[in-house]
Formats: structure tokens, C-alpha cells, sequence
């Protein structure tokens, strides 16, 4: 009876070991997440808008009466 009882555990000793180490050693990265900037960005508006402000409040109208 020992004689089959050994080769049993065994090869059921052989199976549970290779599959305990099939999928193989499992490495984790450290990935860093960097966020994007948001796409609503202010864009070229303020820098059109500045320039037209400051020509409306240094251009403006001309209240001097007209000598005729």
C-alpha cells in the first residue's frame, strides 16, 4: 500500500507546487500621475481686449467746443 501512496503524493506534490508559482513574480511600478492643465484656458481674448480698453480710455472723444 506505501508503494502506490508515494508515488500519489508525489505527483500531486509536483502539481500544486507549479501551479502555487505559475503566474510568476508580480511587480508593481510606481507610476507618477501628472495632471493636464484645464483645456478652458484664457487664450488670446485678454491680450485683444487690454489694448482696445486702454484706446477707448486714452483716445477718447474730444469735448472742446467747435470754433466755427
Amino acid at each position: 500500500m506505501t508503494k502506490i501512496v508515494a508515488p500519489i503524493l508525489a505527483a500531486a506534490l509536483a502539481v500544486s507546487a507549479s501551479t502555487a508559482f505559475a503566474g510568476g513574480p508580480v511587480i508593481i511600478d510606481d507610476v507618477e500621475v501628472v495632471e493636464e492643465k484645464p483645456a478652458s484656458s484664457a487664450g488670446i481674448l485678454p491680450l485683444l481686449l487690454i489694448p482696445i480698453i486702454l484706446c477707448v480710455a486714452l483716445c477718447g472723444s474730444n469735448n472742446d467746443p467747435v470754433r466755427r
